[in-house]
């Protein structure tokens, strides 16, 4: 072993304890649900899951998986283009074309891989990205992987902002416009209709990471894209099925045919990695068919939301405003925010701190996101916590 190199580890994290904005892993030993039990803190009511719409510990979801088990076994061992590809995935893929409304569809392991796999794969010489600054992780590693490409950053919302980039980018072929759908650690939403507009003018190329909007907005839960009535006017989609959509794992990048078959010949994390486990698909495939014979989860989530946001309101506290099942509360300091979800654990309730390098210095928060299978008188358990740790640090009078 290394001892100066892990002794130089060790000093870094030493520092992140001292600071207070050391990351503790929370161990659950139950399904996902809207309550769970935690090894380090007993039974607690989740508002840190990205389980919008309750499905990962869903009935038929969980069946699927089981019955995906038996029929296909653990994986093929390989990549789906060495070893071939279960026609479950093939299944998959046309159902989430079908559901978002493009041509055809790619799974992923994850959104990340699909991320990552298509920007470099599309984008060379002479080509150009333009990405909003609050894009996630995934985009701008994806971005930063197209190397050859011209590379710029627009001012988050700033469609002034964004016209401004285009038009030093022309001349490159494609220039990509890139945006989340649902900015994950605000819960605003992108405005696409302007960006849609502006990517036509310029003949630009519109990409959409759904990944916070797919099984929240829209009235059927097709996503953001859907909530502004733009099916069919976005030129990519990329999105997850480890979220509302059965939060497993998974990944897929949504579009033509000839992008799909694209990322076939050439997205490295589609040549080199396995293909998305069989169990997955097909918990994933029976997530997306209860939504659509479920519309009601759409109501109760939407009701659920203005609920606790009205609540917080009541209370005292301002969240960031937003239509999506993520109400950020800013309370400024990383080791803050870390200290106050540590408070509100120990009186039940499961919620993430963030702070830097997950959001910039001094914009810390508490994210608290929704589900449609809260209750009421779960949330208000949640609200009364939030009300006495916030008077306990001073937040509120």
């Amino acid at each position: 072993m290394n001892t100066a190199f892990e002794t130089r580890l060790q000093t870094d994290l030493d520092a992140l304890k001292a600071a207070g904005t050391y990351k503790h892993l929370r161990h659950i030993t139950t399904p996902m649900a809207p309550e769970v039990h935690m090894e380090e803190a007993g039974d607690v009511i989740v508002l840190s899951s990205n389980n919008y719409l309750g499905l990962s510990d869903q009935a038929e979801v969980i069946e699927a998986g089981k019955r995906g088990l038996d029929t296909y076994g653990a994986g093929t061992a390989s990549v789906r283009f060495i070893c071939g590809t279960f026609d479950i995935h093939r299944t998959l893929e046309e159902r989430i074309a079908a559901f978002l409304g493009t041509p055809a569809s790619l799974t992923y392991v994850s959104c990340w891989s699909a991320n990552t796999g298509l920007f470099a794969t599309i984008c060379g010489e002479g080509s150009a990205i333009i990405s909003d600054e609050l894009n996630h992780a995934s985009i701008i590693d994806g971005v930063r992987l197209a190397s050859k490409a011209k590379r710029a950053v627009y001012k988050h919302g700033d469609m002034a902002s964004l016209e401004e980039k285009l038009k030093d980018a022309q001349g490159c072929a494609p220039i990509l416009v890139v945006t989340d759908g649902v900015f994950s650690m605000e819960g605003s939403l992108a405005k696409l209709p302007e960006i849609v507009a502006l990517c036509k003018k310029y003949g630009a190329v519109s990409v959409v990471d759904d990944s916070h909007g797919t099984g929240v907005m829209g009235k059927t839960g097709r996503g953001t894209i859907e909530h502004f009535g733009l099916t069919g006017e976005i030129d990519i989609i990329t999105g997850t099925l480890g979220k509302a959509l059965g939060g497993a794992a998974g990944g897929f990048v949504a579009g033509s045919h000839a992008l799909i078959d694209t990322l076939i010949q050439k997205s490295r994390p589609q040549l080199f990695s396995n293909a998305l486990p069989a169990t997955v698909a097909c918990s994933s495939l029976a997530a997306l068919d209860y939504l659509d014979a479920h519309p009601e989860l759409m109501d109760r989530l939407r009701s659920n939301i203005a609920y606790f946001r009205a609540g917080l309101a009541r209370l005292g506290f301002k969240p960031l405003e937003g239509p999506s099942a993520i109400v950020p509360i800013i309370v400024g300091d990383t080791a803050f925010a870390i200290q106050m979800s540590d408070l509100l654990l120990k009186r039940g309730i499961f919620v993430t701190g963030f702070g830097f390098p997950v959001v910039p210095e001094g914009t810390a928060r508490i994210r608290t996101q929704l589900s449609a299978k809260l209750t009421e008188p779960e949330m208000d358990k949640a609200l009364a916590a939030f009300q006495a740790v916030g008077r306990e640090l001073g937040i509120l009078s």
